[in-house]
């Protein structure tokens, strides 16, 4: 079961639904749309230490028990919500979900705009369960440049979540099957200076990489 499978396991989607005003399978299309996003967003940034540090801090202040037993939409913040989501995209969070409502083709992204900030709390709380199954704790930041995305930390646990090794190198391509394939394969365009259009979502996802909120 890939990370984004066990996140969904645990939603409350006819919750979801009711908080969004749609039908299940339209919050459930949006979730598939979001989920991965806010998963791949969150390994760009992992790809540079300090973008790393910032990230393993934040998932440090969430509580893994959010997700036992199933998640309870009552105990999501998601003011909190929306603060990890303008640190994930920076300032193309828009873009991003204009590129998932194009994809997609149904119209959903104003019911993605209010999802995001629902998933990032539980994203984090799950990331945080990961560490703690690694028997290990977040490392919180030491300087500004301090952190790791290596060695067991963020970036490794997002890179397997995903299915990729790891995040992609740094300058390069990324490894087939990495984040940056799946950049592509979730939102449409290359990545790093791949196939996507001028203009387009490779254009967007390139600014992506290691530019969100340190």
């Amino acid at each position: 079961m890939s990370g984004v499978e066990e996140i969904i396991a645990d939603l409350p989607m006819a919750d979801i639904a009711a908080k969004l005003g749609v039908d299940e399978a339209t919050a459930r299309s949006a979730v598939d749309q979001a989920l991965p996003a806010l998963l791949v967003g969150m390994g760009a940034n992992a790809t540079d230490p300090a973008g790393a540090s910032s990230l393993e801090e934040a998932v440090a202040q969430h509580d893994p028990k959010l997700l036992q037993g199933g998640v309870n939409l009552g105990d999501v913040d998601e003011a909190d919500g929306e603060k990890i989501v303008r640190n994930v995209f920076g300032g193309n969070t828009d873009q991003v979900v204009n590129a998932l409502d194009t994809k997609s083709s149904s119209g959903i992204g104003a019911v993605i705009v209010k999802l995001l900030p629902i998933l990032a709390p539980i994203v984090l709380s799950f990331l945080a369960g990961k560490f703690q199954n690694k028997g290990k704790a977040p490392q919180a930041r030491t300087d500004a440049g301090g952190g790791t995305g290596g060695g067991g930390g963020i970036g490794d646990i997002l890179g397997g979540l995903l299915g990729g090794g790891g995040a992609p190198g740094g300058g390069g391509s990324a490894a087939s099957g990495g984040l940056g394939d799946l950049l592509g394969g979730v939102l449409g365009g290359g990545a790093r200076g791949g196939s996507g259009s001028g203009g387009g979502l490779g254009d967007i996802l390139g600014g992506l990489l290691g530019n969100g909120k340190r």
